[in-house]
């Protein structure tokens, strides 16, 4: 078994890759709303802001800032996962090992975060978590993805509404 070892800084600032087990499915989309719930469920027993977020039919991206003296973060992903789990209906494919852990088989153990260094690296993290649903070819502009902290963020004046649109090379401005 591998040692695996996640790096933690006490109120850092985090991106996250999160995956269902079955990719190439919508579940993520068809239960939206059961996983809004598992989020605001953990976001108010263990608080913390989230940057940006974008939810795709089989994974989600998101940048995280954790309170100060706080790096529980993978407590946080185990009660989003866990509550989004119990919430839905379903048949999944589950491993002879995740049987054995009593799992339901919805997530990918695993994921990815990346510790966010400086502000460029969080400006780049938060873009791409607006550009993702582009990236996969949902959508023409960030802003026509329903599931992205992008409206939050236009709304808020945080964001210019022209970064949305495509710039003649391809890439999303600024």
């Amino acid at each position: 078994m591998p040692n695996f070892r996640r790096f933690k800084s006490d109120g850092g600032c985090y991106f996250f890759t999160v995956n269902l087990a079955q990719r190439g499915t919508s579940l993520l989309i068809d239960e939206i709303a059961a996983l809004r719930l598992a989020f605001s469920a953990t976001l108010r027993q263990t608080p913390f802001y989230s940057d940006a977020m974008v939810i795709l039919p089989d994974h989600l991206h998101a940048v995280w800032t954790l309170p100060d003296g706080d790096s529980a973060f993978p407590e946080r992903w185990r009660l989003i996962k866990s509550r989004f789990s119990r919430a839905i209906d379903g048949s999944f494919g589950r491993s002879a090992s995740k049987r054995a852990k009593r799992e339901k088989g919805v997530w990918q153990r695993r994921y990815w975060e990346h510790f966010i260094r400086d502000a460029e690296d969080y400006r780049r993290h938060v873009a791409y978590c607006w550009a993702n649903p582009v990236k996969h070819g949902l959508v023409q502009r960030p802003a026509d993805w329903a599931f992205s902290s992008i409206h939050r963020d236009v709304r808020a004046g945080r964001v210019a509404a022209e970064w949305a649109e495509p710039s003649p090379e391809g890439e999303f401005g600024e």
